[in-house]
C-alpha cells in the first residue's frame, strides 16, 4: 500500500476526531455556554450540514486543481475554523465555526477518496478505502477519548487546539509525499462527465443505504456520554474508556468490512446492518444495565463501521466514470444521516423519553436501511440500467454470482471494437422482429450494445439492440478480454 494512502488516513484521523469528539464534550460545552445538552448536540448536526453542502460543491469547484493543492488548502481552512471555535465566546460563533470546518473536511474527504483509489489497482478499491477509513475509526479509538480526557481536565477548548495542531502536521506530511501538479499523461477531469455519472438510479439507492446505515450507527454514539452517566450509572471518569471500546469495535468492523467489501458487498451490508439494528434495539431495552450496555457499545462500533468500506467502494463500481463527484455525494449522504438522526434523538429526549430513546431511533433507522439494501439487491439482480443504457446496478463479481452488469459488455466489446467497425457493413444475422439484418454494432459514449447472438437466444435483447444501434459510435477505451460475446452469461441484464 502506498505511503500516501496512510497519510491520507492520518488526515482523516485528525479531522475525524473533531467530527465525533463532541459526543464526549457535550456536557462540558453545554455547561460552559449555558445551553441544554440537546442544543449542544445540534453542533453535531451543524458539522454534518457543512459536510452535506461542502462535499459535492467543493469537489466540483476544485476538480481541475491539483489534488495535493486542494487537500492542503482544505486542511488549512479546517485549522482556521478550529482556532475560531477554540476562541468562540458564545454558542453562535462556535456553531458557525463547526459549519466552516465541516465544509473544509468534506472537500478533503472527497478529494482524499478519489486520490486513494487512483493509487491502487481497480480490484483493491474496497481495501484502500478501508485503510483511509481506518483513520476515522482510530479517531474514535484514540482521538475521541483523548478529547474527552482533555475536556475533563483542561476544558473542551483544549481539545479544539489539539485537533488544529494535529491537522497542521497532517498537511505538512501530505506536502512532503504527494507530487505537485498533475500526473503526466492523465486525462483532464471533466465536470460534464462527472455530473453525467450521477444519472444512475441504482447509485441513488446506494446513497440512501449510506444515509440510513450511518445515521443508524451515529445517533446512539452522539448521546453516548450522557446515556452512560445518566442511565447506565457509569462514573464520568470512565466515559473515555467506554468510548475507546466503541472505537476498538469500529476498528475490528472496518477491517472486516474492507476484507469483504469487494467480494460480497450487499451480503456484508445486510449482515452488518441487521446486527446494528438488533444491537440498537437491545441497548434501548437494557440501557439501565451497565455491563450489557458496555458490551453493546463495542458491538455498535463493530457493526456500524463494518458497512463503511462497502457503502464507499460500491459507488465507485456503480459510476467509475465520475471518481470525484460520485464519492463526494456519498459523503453528503453520510452526513445527511449524521445530521438528521441526532436531531431526531434530541427531539425524543426533549419529549421526555430519556437518553435511552436515541437507541430506538437507531433501531428504526437501521430497519429502514435493511429494507433499502434489499431493494438494491433486487435492482442488481435485475440489472437495472441508467438512462444511457449502462448498468446502474453494478456490483462485485462475487456478490451472489451477479457481476457488474455493464462491465462484461464494455470489456468484451472494447477489445474488438476495431474489428466490429470494419465488419459492420457486411454483418447480417436473423432477428425476431423480421428484419433481415442488424445495424452495425456500436460503442456509445455511455453504453455498449450487446453483440448479436443466434436467433434462438437473441430475442430478449432484440429490442434493446435495435433501440441503441443508431447511436453514434466513439472510440473504446483500453482493450481487455474477459468474456466471449456469444456467451449468454455475458448478458445478465437480458
Amino acid at each position: 500500500m502506498p505511503l500516501a494512502v496512510y497519510l491520507l488516513g492520518l488526515g482523516i484521523f485528525a479531522q475525524g476526531t473533531s467530527e465525533f469528539m463532541l459526543s464526549g464534550l457535550l456536557p462540558q460545552i453545554a455547561a460552559d455556554l449555558g445551553v441544554s445538552i440537546p442544543d449542544a448536540g445540534l453542533l453535531i448536526s451543524a458539522f454534518a450540514l457543512g459536510m452535506v453542502i461542502g462535499a459535492p460543491a467543493l469537489a466540483v469547484a476544485t476538480l481541475r486543481v491539483p489534488r495535493r493543492t486542494a487537500l492542503v488548502a482544505f486542511q488549512l481552512v479546517f485549522v482556521a475554523g478550529h482556532v475560531a471555535g477554540a476562541l468562540a465566546p458564545g454558542y453562535g460563533l462556535l456553531f458557525a465555526s463547526r459549519v466552516v470546518s465541516a465544509l473544509a473536511y468534506a472537500g478533503f474527504w472527497a478529494v482524499a477518496a478519489a486520490t486513494a483509489v487512483s493509487l491502487v489497482p481497480p480490484g483493491a478499491k474496497g481495501k484502500v478505502l478501508s485503510v483511509v477509513g481506518t483513520g476515522l475509526t482510530l479517531a474514535t479509538v484514540v482521538g475521541v477519548p483523548a478529547g474527552t480526557v482533555l475536556s475533563q481536565h483542561a476544558g473542551w477548548r483544549t481539545a479544539f487546539w489539539g485537533v488544529a495542531g494535529l491537522t497542521v502536521l497532517s498537511a505538512l506530511s501530505l506536502l512532503a509525499v504527494l507530487p505537485a501538479g498533475r500526473a503526466t499523461g492523465t486525462e483532464l477531469p471533466s465536470v460534464r462527465r462527472e455530473v453525467a455519472g450521477l444519472a444512475r438510479p441504482a447509485l441513488w439507492v446506494s446513497y440512501l443505504v449510506t444515509l440510513l446505515t450511518f445515521g443508524a450507527a451515529v445517533v446512539t454514539f452522539s448521546y453516548l456520554a450522557p446515556l452512560l452517566t445518566e442511565v447506565s450509572g457509569l462514573p464520568e471518569g470512565w466515559v473515555p474508556v467506554v468510548l475507546s471500546l466503541y472505537g476498538v469495535g469500529g476498528l475490528v468492523g472496518v477491517t472486516l468490512g474492507g476484507r469483504f467489501a469487494d467480494a460480497a458487498p450487499l451480503r456484508t451490508l445486510a449482515l452488518g446492518g441487521g446486527a446494528l439494528t438488533l444491537a440498537s434495539a437491545l441497548l434501548a431495552l437494557t440501557a439501565g444495565n451497565l455491563g450489557i450496555t458496555v458490551a453493546l457499545v463495542f458491538v455498535l462500533g463493530l457493526t456500524g463501521y463494518a458497512v463503511n468500506p462497502v457503502v464507499q467502494s460500491r459507488v465507485f463500481l456503480l459510476a467509475p466514470d465520475a471518481p470525484t463527484l460520485v464519492p463526494a455525494v456519498n459523503t453528503s449522504a453520510f452526513n445527511v444521516g449524521i445530521m438528521l438522526t441526532p436531531m431526531l434523538g434530541g427531539l425524543t429526549i426533549d419529549a421526555g423519553f430519556g437518553f435511552a430513546s436515541v437507541a430506538w431511533v437507531g433501531a428504526a433507522t437501521g430497519a429502514l436501511a435493511l429494507a433499502v439494501t434489499a431493494w438494491a439487491a433486487v435492482l442488481q439482480r435485475r440489472g437495472v440500467r441508467g438512462p444511457a443504457g449502462d448498468a446502474g446496478a453494478a456490483g462485485s463479481s462475487g456478490e451472489a454470482g451477479v457481476a457488474d452488469s455493464s462491465a462484461p459488455h464494455v470489456r468484451s466489446t472494447a477489445s474488438r471494437s476495431a474489428v466490429s467497425r470494419a465488419a459492420a457493413s457486411r454483418a447480417s444475422v436473423p432477428r425476431d422482429s423480421g428484419s433481415s439484418s442488424v445495424a452495425p454494432r456500436t460503442v456509445t459514449s455511455r453504453a455498449v450494445v450487446p453483440p448479436a447472438r443466434p436467433a434462438a437466444t437473441a430475442a430478449p435483447c432484440a429490442s434493446s439492440a435495435a433501440s441503441t444501434s443508431s447511436t453514434s459510435s466513439v472510440t473504446s477505451p483500453a482493450p481487455s478480454a474477459h468474456a466471449t460475446p456469444s456467451d449468454p452469461a455475458c448478458h445478465p441484464a437480458c
